[in-house]
């Protein structure tokens, strides 16, 4: 009857330990899933925030409440590369032309944080330093077509010639779990600001 008991007792230990580590595993990933979709929820978000800006600004190149002060269209591309634009627009609809610059900072600018591939995306209006939209930004990457629809090679010599763009956006949540970062992706095909197709 003694070594029944002990069996008995060995056999309970070892179903305990194995429904602990079920235990153990369903929280854990409960625990991942929960985060997770957190996560996710505000990585889409930050895109959504970052897109919405992106597009308003983009869709008015060369756009001003007083259109003599834009006549040529052709000229409110003032540099474009992969990274950055700078163009001439009407930020405040007041007839003032104002002159905006996007471009992606290094990870440098980010060495604080815990995801090491964000970046900055800078939005400087008429040499205005302003604080970078710090939202996970991981990738920002612009390609330029001219008035046929063709690829035009960088770095763009002649702005005159950009009659659209793609617009790449890429945004990861700051912190990692299990060394995962969620992330979202967004591109934008075509974008051509009224203004510039007025030729």
């Amino acid at each position: 009857m003694g070594s029944t008991t002990i069996l008995d007792i060995i056999g309970s230990m070892i179903i305990g330990g194995f429904l602990m580590l079920i235990l153990y595993r369903t929280n854990s990933a409960a625990v991942e899933n929960t985060y997770n979709n957190g996560s996710d929820l505000t990585v889409q978000e930050n895109l959504a925030a970052t897109v919405e800006v992106l597009e308003n600004d983009f869709r008015k190149i060369g756009y001003c409440n007083d259109w003599t002060k834009i006549p040529d269209p052709t000229k409110a591309i003032i540099y474009a590369d992969s990274t950055s634009i700078k163009f001439l627009t009407d930020v405040n609809n007041n007839g003032n032309v104002d002159t905006m610059y996007y471009y992606l900072g290094p990870t440098s600018d980010l060495a604080g944080t815990p995801n090491p591939n964000d970046r900055c995306l800078y939005r400087v209006i008429n040499g205005a330093p302003t604080p970078g939209s710090n939202l996970g930004i991981t990738e920002f990457n612009l390609l330029y077509f001219g008035a046929l629809g063709d690829t035009l090679s960088l770095p763009i010599t002649v702005p005159g010639e950009i009659a659209s763009m793609q617009i790449t956006i890429r945004v990861e949540n700051s912190e990692a779990y299990n060394y995962k970062y969620v992330d979202a992706f967004w591109r934008q095909i075509r974008l051509a600001a009224r203004n510039l197709r007025n030729r």
